[in-house]
C-alpha cells in the first residue's frame, strides 16, 4: 500500500515549476532536508523528480529556501538555479515573502481576530520553544496575526499571518492563547493524530520571482482527511 504521508518523485505535487524555482506541496511526513532519522528528504525526492522529467544525467542543483516542521503540510520552495537562491534567501530574510498558514485548533480563541506579540525561547534539548508575555534572556521577538475562519463542530479553522520565523512560532503561540493544535502533542494537544501530523498548513506564499520580478501567489490545498475537507467547502 502506498504511503501518502510522504512524497516520491511519482506522487510530488507540484503547485510551481519555472527554469529557477520549484514550489512543491509538502506531505505531512516529508523532512525538508536530512536529519538524524536518516530518511529521505524532501529536497533529494524533488532532485529525482527533475532528474526523471528533464532525463538529466549527473546530478541536479536545488537550493533549499525554507523549512517546514515535519509533522506540518503545504508549501515549500525550493531553487533551481544557484542564481535565484541568494535572491530568494534575501526576499525570506527581508520578510518580503508573505506566508499564510491554516491550522485546526482545539479551543475558540480569545478574540475572533487578533495579533500576538510573544518573547520566544528555544530550548535545544527539548527541541521545544516557550512564548513568554516579556522579554527573557536569549529569547527573540515573535509576531503573528490570526482570524477564526471557521467553526468545526469541535474545532476551530484559523488563518494565520507570520510576520517573523521562529522555531515552532505558530504552534507555541497558539498553545500560548489555549488553541493548541490538533495533534500536536508537544505544544498541548491530548491525543497524536494516526499518522505523526499536526492540522498546521503552509496555505499561502506571496513573493516576486527572483529573475522575472513578476509578484507570484501560490495557494496550496490541505491535506485530504475529514477536518480539512470541511474547511475546503
Amino acid at each position: 500500500m502506498e504511503d501518502k504521508t510522504t512524497s516520491t518523485p511519482q506522487n510530488l505535487q507540484v503547485l510551481y515549476e519555472d527554469n529557477h524555482l520549484i514550489i512543491v506541496n509538502k506531505r505531512p511526513g516529508d523532512i525538508v532536508q536530512g536529519d538524524k532519522t536518516g530518511d529521505v528528504p524532501l529536497s533529494e525526492v524533488v532532485k529525482e523528480y527533475i532528474k526523471i522529467k528533464y532525463d538529466k544525467p549527473g546530478n541536479v542543483y536545488l537550493g533549499v529556501v525554507h523549512r517546514l516542521d515535519r509533522p506540518t503540510s503545504g508549501i515549500v520552495l525550493f531553487s533551481k538555479t544557484s542564481k535565484a537562491l541568494p535572491r530568494l534567501n534575501k526576499l525570506f530574510k527581508e520578510k518580503e515573502a508573505k506566508k499564510t498558514y491554516w491550522a485546526i485548533v482545539k479551543n475558540a480563541p480569545p478574540k475572533q481576530q487578533d495579533r500576538l506579540v510573544h518573547y520566544m525561547k528555544r530550548n535545544p534539548k527539548q527541541n521545544k520553544s516557550y512564548s513568554h508575555i516579556k522579554e527573557v534572556p536569549d529569547s527573540k521577538k515573535a509576531i503573528l496575526e490570526y482570524r477564526l475562519l471557521k467553526n468545526l463542530n469541535n474545532y476551530f479553522l484559523l488563518e494565520i499571518d507570520l510576520h517573523t520565523g521562529r522555531h515552532h512560532q505558530i504552534r507555541s503561540q497558539l498553545s500560548f492563547i489555549g488553541c493548541p493544535i490538533k495533534g500536536d502533542l508537544k505544544y498541548g494537544f491530548d491525543r497524536s493524530n494516526k499518522d505523526g501530523s499536526i492540522h498546521l498548513h503552509a496555505r499561502k506564499l506571496v513573493f516576486e520571482h527572483p529573475v522575472k520580478k513578476e509578484r507570484l501567489e501560490i495557494v496550496a490545498p490541505p491535506p485530504q482527511d475529514p477536518l480539512w475537507d470541511a474547511c475546503r467547502s
